[in-house]
């Protein structure tokens, strides 16, 4: 039986230190396991060259770059990329550009969908998960935001950027583009049915900076308060 064709998005912002990399590391997890799997990069104009580089993978890769004009956002980018996807695909996904979530555990979220799943989600805070070479200060604004953000699902690593979701599941689902965390969005708004939390170890970037800063954190709390709004009162929020 053939394996469930999937589109992958990755957006950047500055990653030719590592995208080479990780798309070959994709590539290598998918032809051993027998994936049908194409990735979109959506690049907002990197200064440092990571949408050339893509481009240049394109011929031999199942990659392609979709070139955006600047910097709009982490979000949007992965909605944006989401809209190119190719029509055969039955599942949508996502992950960050850095290294910092396990290729390996691909088949084991694509064979979570297989079997009745409408979402996977690669999670950080079920058994067998965890997070290395974070700092404290990290971890701990970590587990504070998926804590507030509990109520929502029942889903432990909320604050995922690393999931699966079935296409139809997202059918007639408006998705605010606010902020970095489209996981939550997918996790609170989909219509997906049952979720599967793939365990992996998070490990912190090695190359690059990290996007989060306090804009994001203030984009997190609006994003929340957006989303609280819509469940408590569904036909007045904004």
């Amino acid at each position: 039986m053939a394996t469930l064709p999937i589109s992958i998005v990755i957006p950047t912002y500055n990653e030719a230190g590592g995208i080479e990399k990780l798309l070959r590391a994709i590539d290598a997890v998918g032809k051993a396991n027998g994936l049908d799997t194409e990735v979109i990069v959506v690049d907002d104009n990197s200064p440092d060259g990571t949408g050339a580089i893509v481009d240049r993978l394109a011929t031999e890769l199942p990659v392609r770059c979709l070139h955006r004009p600047g910097k709009l956002g982490l979000s949007s980018g992965v909605i944006d990329g989401w809209k190119t996807a190719r029509p055969e695909s039955k599942a949508l996904g996502a992950m960050d550009a850095d290294f910092s979530h396990d290729v390996n555990i691909l088949p084991k979220m694509v064979a979570a969908l297989e079997s009745g799943y409408g979402l996977a989600v690669g999670s950080r805070y079920v058994a067998g998960g965890g997070i290395t070479n974070w700092p404290t200060r990290r971890i701990i604004t970590s587990r504070v935001a998926c804590a507030l953000a509990r109520p929502l699902t029942g889903v432990k690593d909320l604050t995922s950027g690393y999931f699966l979701v079935r296409r139809e599941a997202l059918e007639n689902v408006r998705l605010d583009p606010i902020g970095f965390k489209i996981g939550l969005e997918v996790i609170a708004k989909a219509h997906y049915g049952k979720a599967a939390e793939i365990p992996y170890v998070f490990t912190d970037r090695i190359v690059g900076e990290s996007k989060l800063n306090q804009r994001e954190i203030f984009n997190y709390l609006k994003q929340l308060r957006k989303l609280y709004a819509a469940r408590l009162f569904p036909r007045g929020a904004a």
